[in-house]
């Protein structure tokens, strides 16, 4: 189950949805586009605290990989002990995973960032509704 979750990483990286180093990451954080920032499991703890103020008191969650940073650079081509995932979708993916690979201590994690997921689907929906009853009731205005 690890070399699957690091090969949905990996996937991640190809669908252009990571952020990769704590200057992208930052920017992402800070931009509101990183849904969920991840850490190596051996990260420093310099490295660790700059990621805490990244996502303090805004909308990311912040987790801490079981997974080191050779790993990480193995699954994603690139060496990085830093990353944000940008698409809340993958995000929740990446996190149901996890609980499936190591159990309870990302299952917090994961049932916060589904209910973000379904929050941000149910809104989209809502949208698309209105809108096309917008466009419906020009026209028959116009006409």
């Amino acid at each position: 189950m690890r070399e699957k979750t690091l090969g949905f990483i990996g996937i991640m990286r190809r669908a252009n949805v990571l952020e990769i180093g704590e200057a992208s990451v930052g920017e992402a954080v800070r931009n509101g586009r990183a849904k969920l920032v991840l850490l190596a499991g051996d990260i420093s703890e310099n490295s660790r605290k700059r990621a805490e103020s990244f996502v303090n008191g805004r909308r990311a969650l912040l987790v801490t990989l079981p997974y080191d940073k050779e790993e990480l650079s193995r699954s994603l081509g690139v060496g990085c002990s830093m990353l944000a995932v940008t698409e809340l979708g993958m995000a929740s993916t990446l996190l149901k995973k996890l609980c499936e690979s190591d159990g309870e201590s990302f299952k917090s994690f994961s049932e916060e960032l589904e209910r973000r997921f379904e929050k941000a689907q149910r809104r989209k929906a809502e949208k698309h509704g209105t809108d096309i009853r917008k466009t419906i009731g020009k026209r028959r205005n116009n006409t």
